[in-house]
């Protein structure tokens, strides 16, 4: 081509509107791009000349290089053909028809080779002493060859025959080679031949790897884009199993946890009302499980949001030590949790989420303790802050049982909230309703090895293999745990010694939550421990414990019911605050501890306080972390007291001092005043319930009834469209999202759609004056994606409720839209 390279055709040599036009045809194939040497080629019709045109059509049908006949290129005059390729608009497999190949094809490429340049440069490289004369022949025609190159041969001389591929198998070319001036000798026609040989196999190599190239060019791009698709759909297919299972699952457990719920309402003694709470609690950890899986998915696509609602931190705390009350008795191991007088009794945040950190601890103290204790306390971080300077040492033995532990102010030491440059001045305003809490979760047991606590945080880590083949658990708790604290805006750290335990602290920033709103009364009707409080009003509570933390927290529970609590730590100095008269004691409560130390002394207490001449003589009672160990006690002869079996909770306390002290249990009564104070919220109002499922109608129309509404309950989205087709008398509608037939998608779309053309035909006169028909709509499923909380919206839905749910949720979310009267 270096011919072509230094003879450019120029524009001013060339003058494209001489040529001809091409014909009229019914198909073109116009040249649109060429190299600037033969830029003269554009806008030549390459389907003009027959014989091109057979061969372009011939390479579109069979989906291989073609080659032209050898002919004289423009204004060059020199000989040359052209290699053609077929381009396709996609992808074809190799049994492709002609007909599809033809459908597909987009364009052409071809390729321009001028022979006698091609073969005069591989001449001079290969140039010898005597000179070769060369001739190149196109023999698809045996009769009539075609002289690509050199002049007529002439049959006198000798002359060696090689056989050239230009990669077009219907072509034939050869090449014949001889001395110009006399046969060579023998070995150097081989030579020679060789030589000519290896050129012709360098010039089809060099259109074989160019085929290879763009094939295997190709080859890869259809293997990423394969390997894209499949990720995708795997990702996909993540998503679709997490929503499945997550729906399997929460389905079922709405109806048992919603039934539970119902029952609470029914009228229960204590030991009932306990067991169906600790059901409930069970129930709502297995759901907690299964989030725990939604979360961490959640977490690596960064869709995990909170809540901003009000709650009891206190009775948060009380529930989570009824998940694990069964366990710490079961292995003799103290379980315990203080909260500070100055932590507020209502918060606004996600209590789920809050839960769901305290549980995950616990939850790993609880498998790695065997013996002592687990102590869970929560502080202002204002509190903490004041009392560093204060207390300056630390005694690791003075705890809740005594056992030595890690100092927790080494598992907080590098928080930002602590150091000179933590915003501490905000804390102590008091116009900031910002609340700043710091939480620690203390244990005696296993402690975690060295090595691995860098790495305690990870997703899926365990402390070690034969740790977790001993206690089980799936390894994401932590990190999920460090996450929620993040978006809380606090931090999380630990200390761990192996063989002494483990402390872990985090803060957490909520809202202070005032009793203004009507939510806060709703949170109010339904505190247990305040409905007791008034029993007990004016009571007086002495305790009797060595130990002044576990002193402490016994104290803080009492005091949660309205009873004024005395400290002593020994039975002398208990007998001594009793006799001296100077404050009435309804009630003492002995830590087991001190009880057995001495039995000839506990009996000597209990005749002593028998015999006290100023009114009724206090109620004994006996904290202790099992009731099986007490029962050695029991049998000693002396007057029984009344066993607590610890961990400590306010419901709990109250049903054992009100049946202990002889006092009314007022569940009853206040169960109805409960229903009573309800049952005005919703008075009034027509909810439409939409569940395929039965056991959640009635889930959910026990709930909205308790409230006071009138609730009509169907089974499809074809009866939901009949019941909400204007006039009616529904002011909402809580409709589930898969059902059979019709979905709640489709029933809502149909919805909106027979509202929006009643909106535009019918006058308001028609209806009663309702100037707008527009049935609030809220979803009621088990997706918890946010891809299902989107598609809720899109149809029309105004308000999204997850199963499992509660009344208050579902309270909660429809009276949003009903105007205060």
């Amino acid at each position: 081509m270096d011919t072509l390279e230094q003879n450019p055709v120029h524009k001013d040599d060339y003058a494209p509107e001489a040529l001809e036009p091409s014909p009229v045809q019914e198909e073109y194939a116009p040249v649109i791009f060429a190299q600037d040497t033969i830029a003269h080629v554009i806008s030549v019709n390459v389907l003009s000349g027959k014989e091109d045109r057979e061969n372009v059509l011939r390479a579109r049908e069979s989906g291989k290089g073609v080659l032209t006949a050898p002919f004289r290129l423009l204004k060059t005059n020199r000989l040359g053909v052209i290699l053609t390729f077929a381009v396709y608009k996609r992808d074809l497999p190799s049994n492709t028809t002609p007909n599809e190949r033809i459908q597909a094809t987009d364009g052409y490429l071809g390729g321009v080779f001028d022979v006698e340049s091609l073969v005069e440069k591989l001449l001079q490289q290969l140039a010898s002493k005597q000179t070769v004369i060369v001739h190149v022949y196109d023999t698809t025609n045996r009769t009539h060859p075609i002289a690509m190159y050199g002049s007529n041969e002439s049959g006198d001389f000798f002359y060696h025959v090689s056989t050239l591929n230009f990669g077009d198998p219907f072509r034939k070319h050869e090449m014949h080679c001889r001395f110009k001036q006399k046969p060579p000798w023998p070995w150097v026609a081989i030579t020679t031949s060789i030589g000519i040989l290896v050129i012709a196999l360098l010039v089809g190599y060099i259109f074989h790897a160019t085929v290879n190239r763009i094939a295997k060019v190709e080859d890869d791009y259809r293997e990423m884009m394969e390997l894209k698709k499949r990720a995708e759909a795997a990702d996909v297919a993540k998503s679709q199993f997490l929503a499945t299972v997550s729906h399997e699952i929460r389905t079922p457990m709405n109806g048992v946890l919603g039934m539970l719920h119902m029952l609470m309402d029914t009228d229960l003694d204590v030991t009932q009302q306990e067991y169906v709470r600790t059901a409930q609690e069970s129930g709502k950890a297995l759901v907690s499980l299964i989030n725990e899986v939604l979360d961490q998915a959640k977490i690596e696509f960064g869709k995990l949001e909170l809540e901003a609602v009000l709650f009891d931190i206190r009775a948060i705390l009380d529930d989570v030590l009824s998940l694990f009350s069964e366990k710490s008795q079961g292995k003799r191991v103290e379980l315990a949790v203080y909260v500070s007088d100055h932590v507020p009794e209502l918060l606004i945040g996600d209590p789920g989420r809050f839960r769901q950190i305290i549980t995950n601890l616990m939850g790993n103290s609880i498998k790695f303790t065997d013996k002592g204790h687990i102590f869970v306390t929560i502080h202002l971080v204002e509190e903490v802050v004041r009392s560093i300077e204060v207390d300056k040492e630390s005694n690791s033995e003075n705890t809740l049982s005594g056992s030595p532990v890690a100092d927790s102010r080494r598992s907080w030491e590098g928080f930002k909230a602590f150091s000179q440059e933590g915003p501490l001045g905000s804390f102590s305003s008091p116009s900031n309703d910002h609340v700043n809490l710091i939480v620690s979760v203390e244990d005696t047991g296993e402690g975690i090895p060295l090595e691995s606590q860098p790495l305690i945080f990870t997703p899926f880590m365990q402390v070690g293999s034969s740790i977790s083949r001993k206690h089980g658990g799936t390894g994401i708790g932590l990190s999920i745990s460090k996450c929620l604290v993040g978006l809380m805006n606090g931090e999380i750290g630990f200390v761990s010694i192996p063989k002494i335990g483990s402390t872990f602290t985090f803060t957490a920033v909520f809202t202070n939550g005032h009793r203004s709103s009507s939510e806060c009364k709703i949170q109010q009707i339904n505190n247990q421990p305040q409905s007791a409080s008034s029993e007990f009003e004016g009571m007086t509570a002495l305790i009797i414990d060595p130990r002044s933390v576990r002193a402490e927290v016994s104290g803080y529970h009492i005091q949660r019911l309205g009873i004024h609590v005395e400290m002593v730590s020994d039975l002398k100095q208990g007998l001594s605050t009793i006799s001296n008269g100077n404050v009435v004691v309804n009630m003492v409560l002995i830590e087991q501890e001190v009880w057995d130390r001495d039995l000839g002394l506990s009996s000597h207490f209990v005749n002593n306080t028998r015999r006290i001449d100023h009114g009724v003589p206090p109620k004994l009672f006996i904290l202790v972390n099992s009731s099986s160990s007490f029962k050695a006690s029991v049998n000693l002869g002396v007057h029984n007291p009344t066993v607590i079996t610890k961990p400590l909770r306010a419901s709990m306390l109250a049903a054992s001092l009100q049946r202990a002290m002889g006092v009314q249990n007022k569940g009853a009564p206040h169960r109805e005043l409960q229903s009573l104070s309800l049952r005005h919220l919703l008075r009034g109002r027509k909810i439409l319930i939409v569940d395929d499922n039965g056991v959640n109608r009635a889930v959910a129309a026990g709930a909205l009834k308790k409230y006071g509404a009138d609730v009509v309950c169907v089974s499809s989205g074809k009866d939901a469209i009949s019941s909400l087709k204007p006039p009616h008398q529904f002011d909402a509608c809580f409709m589930d999202i898969q059902m059979p037939e019709m979905d709640g998608f489709e029933a809502t779309k149909r919805i909106r759609e027979m509202e929006d053309s009643v909106n535009r035909e019918v006058s308001m006169d028609d209806f009663e004056n309702i100037t707008n028909w527009h049935v609030p709509i809220l979803a009621m499923t088990a997706d918890v994606i946010q891809a299902t909380h989107e598609e809720c919206l899109r149809c029309g839905m105004d308000g999204y409720v997850s199963k499992p749910f509660e009344a208050e949720q579902l309270y909660r979310e429809v009276s949003r839209f009903f105007q205060s009267s």
